[in-house]
């Protein structure tokens, strides 16, 4: 019985090594993993600081804008890399933008496409109404927001909102001549006329 037990001993320590060999180098590889995450998140942690600590002036976002266009009617499945290989051609492209609704995280249906050199932005303007995944693109040089300043001659957004937001409301009920008067709970804007 001990040659038996020798023997299965025997068969058995060749695989047992086996997977302990296997195990170590599984525990290595995940060391080096760790080693490279680490690395990894020590740039991404400088480069975000770096940026979050100098906001960039107003001369150097229109300085970007110039380098920049916009593309509207995006199909809404498309990833950057996508849009990144639709305008390959046109030069070195340094950032694609898909923006996307705050509330669903669904995108909006538009994208900004920032160039190495100006130079590249003219022939990415060619490249206006051209088919991307099936929809007719539209290609345009990217505007420079100015905070405080409107091109339209509209109220701000949110300053009159609710109740007060029609001014015409507040005198809707309040002349009627004859028989007009005005049915209570209807909330229209105009003076509905009740035969009776």
């Amino acid at each position: 019985m001990n040659e038996n037990e020798d023997e299965t001993n025997m068969q058995i320590d060749p695989e047992l090594e086996a997977i302990k060999a296997r195990v170590k180098e599984m525990e290595e590889e995940a060391e080096k993993i760790k080693q490279m995450q680490s690395e990894v998140d020590k740039q991404m942690a400088g480069s975000t600081t770096g940026l979050a600590t100098v906001p960039l002036s107003l001369e150097e976002k229109q300085e970007i804008d110039t380098r920049s266009v916009y593309v509207g009617n995006v199909d809404y499945g498309a990833s950057a890399e996508e849009l990144e290989a639709h305008f390959h051609g046109c030069g070195t492209i340094n950032r694609v933008t898909i923006l996307c609704n705050k509330a669903d995280g669904h995108p909006k249906g538009f994208a900004y496409i920032e160039f190495g050199s100006k130079e590249f932005v003219e022939t990415a303007l060619a490249m206006n109404e051209t088919l991307f995944r099936g929809r007719q693109i539209k290609v345009m040089s990217k505007r420079t927001n100015r905070p405080g300043l409107s091109t339209t001659n509209r109220f701000p957004r949110g300053t009159f909102r609710g109740r007060g937001a029609r001014i015409s409301r507040a005198c809707c009920h309040t002349s009627f001549r004859g028989t007009r008067r005005p049915i209570r709970g209807y909330r229209g804007r105009v003076n509905y006329y009740a035969p009776y």
